[in-house]
């Protein structure tokens, strides 16, 4: 299917690997140019030439602290006028709400919820004045089925969640969306290094670990970044124009809800 996208402009936030690395992928093999971005500065200008050798399209790497305001400044000047955000960042660790001081709770918030906001605030004016944009924010399955211990991480992101629904409806008449995109469990380093860290908890094997959690998909498996990236690159495209304010699960069947 042709997205209707090429020769647009897209900043992808915290894309250096994982699920940015495929969404920026599917965005660019639709013709997106990019600007990539993440703390990581070799690993990140090797994905933007991975990305560039793949597709052909113009690939800039911003390594940055996408959180703090000079990351957004350098992302921002990259590209000043994006027709596409992809709001993505690390989340908190994993830890008893109990051991969160103020300090830790207010980095977590920042993490998941400023930046994405602040990020939104700079690119949706200029968006609604060109008459297209899309916003995609990746939260997280733990948005509608919260996890023990992501205490921070699933209330950051609800509270992106519930902030960008009124505001979707704001600019939809202008061609405008903004959509949150909620992974379950996708094969990436940052899942692989959650089944080590259990493994080292319980005295058990990262391998059992990982067969265990991906027994409880209905699925049988986790899910690919590739396949996650072509989710996104649709939400971009320019067939998704009535598709606004939606959290949309991809977790091979694993929240047990109807709605």
């Amino acid at each position: 299917m042709d997205l209707g996208i090429n020769g647009r402009r897209a900043i992808v936030c915290g894309s250096s690997l994982g699920l940015g690395k495929g969404c920026a992928m599917a965005l660019a093999e639709a013709g997106v140019s990019l600007v990539i971005n993440g703390r990581n500065a070799g690993q990140l200008e090797k994905t933007a030439e991975e990305i560039r050798r793949a597709t052909g399209v113009a690939v800039t790497a911003v390594a940055a602290d996408i959180g703090s305001p000079a990351g957004q400044a350098a992302v921002l000047a990259a590209c000043p006028d994006p027709d596409i955000l992809i709001n993505n960042n690390g989340g908190p660790p994993f830890r008893d709400f109990r051991a969160l001081d103020r300090e830790a709770m207010l980095t977590g918030v920042t993490m998941n919820m400023l930046t994405p906001i602040e990020l939104i605030q700079r690119v949706i004016d200029r968006m609604a004045a060109r008459g297209f944009g899309r916003i995609v924010n990746i939260t997280s399955i733990s948005v509608k089925m919260p996890v023990a211990g992501l205490d921070l991480s699933s209330g950051s992101r609800a509270g992106l969640t519930a902030f960008v629904a009124g505001i979707a409806r704001t600019v939809a008449d202008r061609n405008v969306t903004i959509n949150n995109l909620l992974p379950g469990y996708f094969d990436t380093r940052r899942l692989r290094d959650g089944f080590v860290a259990a493994a080292r908890r319980t005295g058990g094997a990262e391998d059992a670990v990982a067969i265990r959690e991906m027994g409880t998909i209905p699925a049988k498996r986790f899910g690919t970044t590739a396949e996650f990236g072509q989710v996104c690159a649709f939400l971009c495209s320019a067939h998704a124009g009535y598709l606004t304010g939606q959290n949309i699960l991809l977790d091979g069947g694993l929240y047990p809800g109807a709605f």
